[in-house]
């Protein structure tokens, strides 16, 4: 049975599931979706054409499907805002719909969004993703799964932040960083992520196989190219490879470089 307060403002057109939980002077606008077992605190607004999973937990102050803050978005654009399974958005999480007809920003199943981030318009957040307070995704950035993204990092529009990647604080990603990779607070790639892969289930055999992936490209003098063909030479059949260096081909924005001083030793990389 449903437990919502009596002055929550919830739309007739809103759909409401089973054991749901809406806290005082919240606003849940027409055409949402709240799925069964959901947690909605006090003074959330969950706007129009938004639908959120079962089992997720809105913490209080949120936004979530708003208005993007977009000078080409029109009023009334029919824009879609989906929120997974088992999400957890912390206090004051904003997160805004396309300003496009059709469009639509999107949470994957299990994230954590901790307090003040913020996820721009058409973003996508991939499953199993932890973000640390303060950070900031712009418009159509997209952030694949398992990946950790630590406090106060600024993510450049239309960027992508590759699967079980590690972003550390106080980073402006301007341009994509791999799957598998360590972004260091000097805004380059310093090595693997270590602790990531290990929690992921990776084997030492298939972690030492990334890092010297990893090392081949970011921590050798090659070209992009002449790197890439080195990695398609040395592990052939390797998926993990492959993934690396398909993502790497893919990417509209460049790679974000290589730590200079790791460069200037050798590129030696430990694993603890």
């Amino acid at each position: 049975m449903s437990s919502i307060h009596p002055t929550a403002i919830i739309s007739p057109d809103a759909r409401i599931g089973q054991n749901v939980t809406i806290g005082a002077y919240s606003v849940i606008e027409n055409d949402c979706i709240i799925g069964d077992n959901c947690v909605i605190d006090s003074h959330v607004k969950i706007a129009a054409y938004t639908e959120i999973g079962e089992a997720s937990r809105i913490y209080f102050g949120a936004v979530i499907g708003d208005d993007p803050q977009d000078h080409r978005f029109k009023p009334g654009t029919l824009s879609h805002t989906v929120i997974g399974r088992n999400v957890i958005l912390r206090e004051y999480v904003t997160i805004h719909r396309s300003p496009f007809p059709g469009g639509m920003t999107a949470v994957g199943d299990h994230t954590l969004l901790m307090a003040f981030v913020h996820v721009g318009h058409d973003a996508r957040i991939g499953r199993n993703v932890t973000v640390a307070n303060n950070s900031v995704f712009a418009g159509h950035v997209t952030v694949d799964d398992g990946a950790v993204v630590s406090a106060y990092v600024l993510v450049h529009q239309f960027c992508r932040i590759g699967r079980l990647t590690m972003i550390g604080g106080r980073t402006l990603v301007r341009q994509d960083v791999p799957d598998f990779c360590m972004l260091a607070e000097d805004n380059t790639v310093c090595g693997i992520n270590v602790i990531g892969l290990r929690r992921a289930g990776f084997d030492d055999e298939r972690r030492l196989q990334i890092k010297k992936i990893i090392k081949l490209y970011f921590f050798r003098r090659l070209s992009s190219s002449q790197a890439l063909a080195r990695i398609a030479g040395e592990f052939p059949g390797n998926p993990d490879a492959e993934s690396f260096s398909e993502f790497i081909t893919n990417s509209k924005r460049g790679i974000m470089p290589g730590t200079p001083a790791l460069v200037s030793l050798g590129g030696q990389l430990k694993e603890k």
